[in-house]
């Protein structure tokens, strides 16, 4: 009787997978559903104003549903699938730095509307699995933008301009190696505002790093 009840449990406890729904591995993210994921090559994606910015894998397929159901329709238990997939890459770059993380932030307004933002609860599963500190509250969005994917490259660095600020009663020590982590860089136009403010501020060990990208050239 035990043993029924167990199996039992296990049957109703069991972890499907979140993409493709199976039930065999009792995980959200099941292995042929991670081998359909496109992770990039160990090398930089680009380099912003002298600052390296590193992508993990191809927005597409998983990867758009893992930051479309995550980032608005509450699947905050997602947050470990991300965190997973960029320590995942970010290992075997085998960078030394001990780094501060620092999500992008949302506006207050938008924060209000989602009651989240994803890349803090994102950020803080990453913090446990590089043992990296970080700081959700230093860098603040001060400019409610509008949706990036809507522009050209042209009005997203317009857009962006002077949508950013720090919190100087939270501010880190001038030599701490900060990495700007986000879910997507297209352009590079929200990552290069963050690190010219950083750099305005005196910021000179910078790295980004981003869980996807639409292009890698």
């Amino acid at each position: 009787m035990i043993k029924f009840f167990e199996k039992l449990l296990n049957l109703i406890y069991i972890q499907p997978c979140y993409f493709c729904k199976s039930s065999k591995e009792d995980t959200l993210l099941c292995s042929k559903c991670h081998d359909k994921i496109h992770f990039l090559p160990l090398r930089e994606l680009r380099n912003e104003n002298g600052v390296k910015i590193y992508s993990a894998c191809l927005y597409d397929g998983i990867i758009k549903t893992l930051i479309r159901d995550f980032k608005y329709h509450n699947k905050k238990n997602l947050a470990s699938i991300m965190a997973q997939l960029m320590s995942e890459y970010w290992q075997k770059l085998n960078i030394k730095d001990d780094f501060l993380l620092i999500p992008v932030p949302i506006h207050k307004s938008r924060l209000k509307q989602r009651k989240y933002n994803h890349m803090d609860i994102a950020v803080k599963e990453f913090s446990l699995l590089t043992n990296y500190k970080y700081n959700t509250d230093f860098l603040i969005r001060i400019k409610d933008t509008q949706n990036q994917y809507k522009l050209n490259r042209k009005e997203r660095i317009e857009n962006l301009r002077n949508a950013f600020d720090i919190d100087e009663t939270k501010m880190p020590d001038l030599e701490t190696p900060i990495l700007i982590t986000d879910d997507i860089t297209s352009t590079g136009a929200t990552l290069n505002e963050i690190i010219k403010l950083l750099k305005s501020k005196g910021y000179k060990n910078i790295t980004a790093f981003t869980l996807s990208t639409p292009s890698f050239g």
